[in-house]
């Protein structure tokens, strides 16, 4: 007699509790992505530290808006970002930032991680006076156009950056009377950043009535830098700019090209 055939277990039937399990999965996936996805923008408070405070909030978690953010009680602006759920994966946070202050204007893509923060295509422009509440010393006037392809800091000093600050059209009233002292080119190449964390990046005038050469050198353990060069003035310069570089002159002296050495100190 030919052998009797097993029932095959295709055959069988599945148990609806176990048949029901994906369907309820997919469903408390979907339920649990639209409460994320509709947490109020306020919810990041609960993630800011100390020194950092904002207020005026619109949209969700991830899509959203603070209309008041203050850093160290210091008007800092207002930020718009959209996060990027997928960067969450590699637990990390990703987003698109556009951050108003007046009318300087800044975008950029971030990610934080274990690691510290990345900053993607940070571009933005416009008047440095808008700064003052950040750092810009009073009277300072122009405009600045900045644009870095990549800037790393972990969480206590620059790793890298590579980019520049441009100002154009720049004043002060202590010198030269407020005259337009022309344009100016903050540079940091690759390899600026060196493994302690201190930056290196070329300074040098883009025209005006100063020719100017120098280098930026900035500790961010001492939170101070130096900047070192050399400085002369340009047929056709102010009156008043002359005789503040010839004033100068008689302390540091002239070289052989007749530049006068500047050396300037500051800290953050």
């Amino acid at each position: 007699m030919p052998a009797s055939r097993s029932p095959s277990r295709a055959a069988e039937p599945i148990p609806r509790s176990r048949s029901l399990w994906p369907v309820i999965l997919i469903v408390l996936a979907a339920l649990l992505a639209v409460i994320v996805f509709e947490l109020p923008a306020s919810i990041i408070t609960h993630f800011l530290p100390p020194t950092v405070h904002a207020e005026d909030f619109s949209g969700s978690i991830w899509h959203g808006s603070a209309g008041k953010i203050s850093v160290m009680a210091r008007d800092a602006g207002a930020l718009e970002w959209r996060l990027h759920p997928a960067a969450l994966l590699g637990m990390a946070v990703a987003a698109d930032l556009h951050w108003v202050k007046v009318g300087f204007v800044l975008d950029a893509d971030v990610k934080l991680d274990g690691k510290g923060i990345y900053v993607h295509d940070l571009k933005g422009s416009g008047p440095i006076e808008d700064l003052r509440d950040l750092g810009v010393a009073a009277g300072w006037r122009g405009t600045a156009d900045i644009n870095f392809t990549d800037v790393h800091v972990d969480f206590g000093k620059p790793r890298s950056a590579a980019g520049d600050i441009r100002v154009s059209h720049l004043m002060a009233p202590q010198i030269a009377d407020g005259a337009d002292l022309g344009g100016y080119d903050l540079r940091l190449a690759d390899g600026a950043v060196d493994g302690a964390g201190k930056v290196t990046a070329q300074l040098n005038d883009t025209g005006g009535p100063l020719d100017l050469q120098a280098v930026v050198n900035y500790s961010a353990a001492d939170r101070s830098g130096i900047l070192s060069g050399t400085v002369r003035e340009r047929a056709g310069a102010p009156p008043a700019l002359q005789s503040q570089l010839e004033n100068l002159s008689q302390l540091r002296g002239r070289n052989p090209q007749g530049r006068v050495p500047v050396d300037l100190e500051f800290s953050f």
